[in-house]
């Protein structure tokens, strides 16, 4: 089977088939003519052939940290229900929180021709910034702010804010804070600056600096527990940068007889389904990973459509849920 026996079939021209597999504009009558041929024959055009005539490869190269991460994982599948629907498919890079592997994987991507690149950052070097600038595919950024790209990121400094806040508003006048590292602008520094802001704001400045830094891990949340009460004596409650800290965090205080929420209370970040689960649940904030992921493919498709898109950074929002 060809284009040009699928148009005869469909009682269409070989052009509007074309517009079919390339998703250009055709009628919805013919549309439906060419579907029901498409089904009825199993055919499925060469993908060799489709990018030897278009320069597209139909693939889009995808980088994340890591894949054992309730948050990337929402942001993969909302990437993934765009691509699908458009026809595109996916090559996941994972990198394993090293930054230099973001490097190249983004190298390669260039050199193996994908059609462009969404990359979920996380920390930012000049050599970043040097290899996007020399990319000849468009790229997406995905939880960071960069300036001067297009990107997709959160409130992280108000949505850590409004958590630390709410925490203050219960009563809670002994806090503590466990951290990403600070190169990690979103997660890292503007969380923290959320955290220390709105204790400064409530007038307990002594607050600011009760802080250690922990990694993406349960078990790194359960060890910096340990550390940031025996630094800080007497501490009421604990916001955490992440979910996956925070329910570290609950399981030492589990093991070392100290009740939750009674005597101190955890709060974390991401909405995760560890969140639901942890007895009693965490008070965590709602970001909208899954959005960001379906925003950025079609932030994508604009600029592979038109060569730009007027829409170059969008800051979601969130929620608490306590």
């Amino acid at each position: 089977m060809n284009i040009s026996e699928i148009a005869k079939l469909a009682g269409v021209s070989s052009a509007a088939v074309s517009r079919y597999f390339n998703q250009g504009y055709i009628s919805e009558e013919k549309r439906e003519a060419i579907r029901k041929v498409v089904e009825e024959t199993g055919y499925r055009p060469s993908v060799q052939a489709q990018t030897l005539r278009t320069k597209k490869t139909k693939m889009i190269g995808v980088i994340v940290p890591k894949i054992a991460s309730a948050s990337i994982g929402r942001v993969v599948e909302g990437i993934l229900s765009v691509l699908n629907a458009n026809g595109y498919q996916m090559l996941l890079a994972v990198t394993q929180n090293n930054p230099k592997k973001e490097l190249e994987y983004l190298m390669t991507f260039s050199e193996k021709q994908v059609d462009g690149v969404i990359l979920v950052a996380t920390v930012f070097m000049a050599e970043h910034k040097r290899i996007l600038k020399e990319l000849t595919v468009p790229v997406v950024i995905v939880g960071q702010r960069l300036s001067g790209y297009c990107c997709i990121y959160h409130d992280d400094y108000q949505a850590s804010y409004e958590l630390t806040k709410l925490l203050l508003e219960k009563g809670r006048r002994r806090l503590g804070y466990i951290g990403a590292i600070l190169q990690d602008t979103a997660v890292g520094a503007e969380r923290y600056r959320g955290f220390r802001q709105a204790v400064c704001d409530m007038g307990l400045d002594e607050l600011a600096e009760n802080m250690v830094v922990a990694a993406f891990t349960v078990a790194s949340g359960y060890e910096k527990a340990g550390e940031l009460l025996k630094q800080y004596e007497g501490l009421d409650g604990i916001v955490c940068a992440t979910d996956t800290m925070a329910a570290g965090v609950m399981q030492y205080l589990r093991e070392h007889g100290i009740a939750v929420p009674e005597q101190i209370l955890v709060a974390g970040q991401g909405d995760s389904e560890m969140a639901r689960v942890t007895t009693p649940p965490l008070v965590t904030v709602h970001y909208s990973y899954e959005k960001s992921g379906e925003m950025a493919v079609q932030m994508l498709m604009e600029v592979l459509r038109q060569g730009e898109t007027d829409l170059k950074e969008i800051k979601l929002g969130y929620y608490l849920v306590s």
